[in-house]
Order: structure tokens, then sequence, then C-alpha cells
């Protein structure tokens, strides 16, 4: 199934550039009910799987162990900026934990929030493995192994035991097979999947709606990072980023990841949704996001609001002037009309 033109973007009223994609929205049993290209294609899930990553530490009850705070546990599902919040509770994590950032297997990093990247370098800040933006996720990680007497050094390999259970998790989460999950490196060193949208649709749509889930502990377990993450939202993401706009609504449930895939899900509407930009920009998730929840017809238009005030579509040149603007072009299709 061929790909669908998702954005346009237009400088002095001339096409400049066309992004296509996929897009997958799913219900809870697990059927596509609106697509855009192809709902099946198979893409990586990049940091869009980790809220998935952090639920068997979780799950095994490391926020107990360790006394973790909402802050914590969303960090641990975020790719942050590195903004002094994320550092301070970042810090506070690895000193809880007892494990320095040494131990990550991360390369050490500048903060990608650009006025926290000029206050670090000012101050002669050095790269630190801690500012690297998956940081929360390898902490907790090395905390669960820690709990667990798990060797430290290996944590980040495939056949490493929480990293097994990782794979078994996010298969579960998104009812398909672990064969039927293919396997690379992520940018961090981690392990990375690459399955079907429509799966990893019905992965966060599970998220949201965690009655959804037979396992009575890691429903728990969803219900705690989810929590954490609506309740701590620029912890997930960071100031400007469309995730941690879209998680001030109660009702939605969502994380990026690099490469211009992105995964949400509506918990009242029951619907989970994903989507790639096969460029692997992420300039367009906003108004991709936004024009599904109007297409959709999504009752809080706060949100919607919100988006365009965040992520206007106007493209403006380096001065701050306003030099062209981006269209969202695809129509939502439901099955039937399809055929």
């Amino acid at each position: 199934m061929e790909s669908a033109l998702l954005v346009k973007e237009y400088r002095a009223g001339v096409m400049e550039c066309a992004h296509f994609g996929h897009i997958s929205i799913t219900n809870e049993n697990g059927d596509v009910v609106y697509s855009a290209g192809n709902p099946h294609f198979r893409a990586f899930t990049r940091s869009s799987a980790k809220p998935f990553q952090a639920i068997p530490g979780i799950r095994a009850g490391i926020a107990a162990h360790y006394g973790l705070t909402s802050q914590e546990i969303a960090i641990m599902a975020s790719s942050h900026r590195s903004e002094p919040e994320h550092i301070k509770v970042l810090e506070k994590l690895s000193a809880k934990l007892g494990l320095d950032e040494e131990c990550l297997i991360c390369a050490a990093s500048y903060p990608l929030n650009e006025d926290s990247r000029n206050q670090w370098l000012r101050n002669q800040g050095e790269k630190r493995r801690i500012l690297h933006n998956c940081s929360g996720k390898h902490l907790g990680i090395l905390g669960y192994s820690q709990m667990k007497n798990f060797d430290l050094d290996s944590y980040a390999e495939r056949e490493h035991p929480v990293q097994r259970e990782i794979l078994k998790t996010m298969a579960d989460m998104a009812g398909i097979e672990q064969k039927e999950i293919e396997l690379g490196t992520d940018g961090c060193g981690f392990p990375v999947f690459s399955l079907p949208l429509s799966a990893l649709s019905n992965a966060y749509l599970k998220l949201a709606c965690p009655d959804l889930i037979e396992d009575e502990p890691t429903r728990s377990a969803v219900e705690t990072i989810t929590s954490a993450m609506n309740d701590q939202p620029l912890m997930v993401g960071g100031t400007g980023r469309v995730d941690s706009v879209l998680l001030e609504d109660s009702n939605i449930v969502a994380k990026g990841g690099f490469k211009g895939v992105f995964g949400f899900a509506l918990k009242k509407e029951r619907l989970g949704i994903t989507f790639k930009v096969l460029d692997g920009s992420e300039d367009e998730w906003a108004w991709i996001a936004k024009s599904i929840l109007e297409q959709i017809g999504y009752s809080n238009r706060t949100t919607i609001e919100r988006l365009a005030q965040v992520f206007p579509p106007e493209i403006r040149n380096d001065a701050g002037n306003m030099v062209g603007h981006a269209d969202c072009e695809f129509v939502l299709h439901s099955p039937e009309e399809s055929v």
C-alpha cells in the first residue's frame, strides 16, 4: 500500500517540501478504524517505546524499593531535553539508585534544549552521560537490574534478563508474538523494536485504557507510569515538545520517537493512534496530531487550540519573519471506504 501525502510546506506560495507517511488508528478490538497510507507499515519504535520499557521495573516494585516520585517515574519514560528541572530530577534519581552516571552506556551529550545548552556552554560545562536524552530510561533499567542482582555491565545487551523481559512486555502490549518484532540498535545503544504501526497503536491504547490488560501487575504498572506522565508532562519531553503538550490533556497518553514516529492514545474514545513521517522529520508532528484530532471529532477543543498555539502552521525565517506555511493534506479513511 502506498504512503499518504501528510503535509506540504509552502514558501512564497510555492510548494517547497512534501512529507509522506502512514497513520494507523485502532480500537479496543485491535481493528483499524481509520488510516492514511498503510496502517500496517513496519516502523522502528525508537523512543516511542519508552513507556513500555519502563513497565518491567515498575511492575517489579522499583518505585517503592527506591522511593521514586512521579517526576522520577516520568523521566524514566522520557526523551528529556536536559532543561534545568530535568537535570535536577535525573541527579536525584541517580542518587536514590546509588548509581553513578558512568554506569550509563549512552554517550556523553550536551543538552538538547537550546537555552539549556547555551547556558551549559556559558558555564563551561562538559558533555555528560546524564544529559543524554535517554538517560532516564537507562537509569530506571539499571535500577531494576541492581534490585534483581542482575549484571549491570551488560544491561543493554539483547540477552540481558531485563531486555528479554522488555521484549516480551512489548509483544504482549502490542498483541503480537515476540518473533514478529524485529530488533535493531537504538541511538542510545538499547535494542529497538520494529513492528507494524497497527500493533504499536494497540499497545498505546493499552497505555490509555489499562483495563484492556489482563495481567494485573502489568495493569497496575501501566497505571503508575501513565499517571506520572500526565502528572509531569514536562518531564516526558520538555518545553515546546509535542508529547508534553498532549500530555497536558489528562485524556491523552503520548510519546514521540526519533525519525518521525509518534504514538498517542485517547482514554474516553478508546483509540490508539500512531504515525510515521517517512523522511524522519518531527517538525510536522503537531500539525499531523492536530489534524487527526480534528478529523475524528475530538471533543476537547482546548487541546486542539493548544496545539495550534504552540505549533502554528506558519514557517518563519531566522529573524522570525513569516515566509511560508504548512498544510495537512491527508484524509483519514475507514476500512469500508478503502474497499
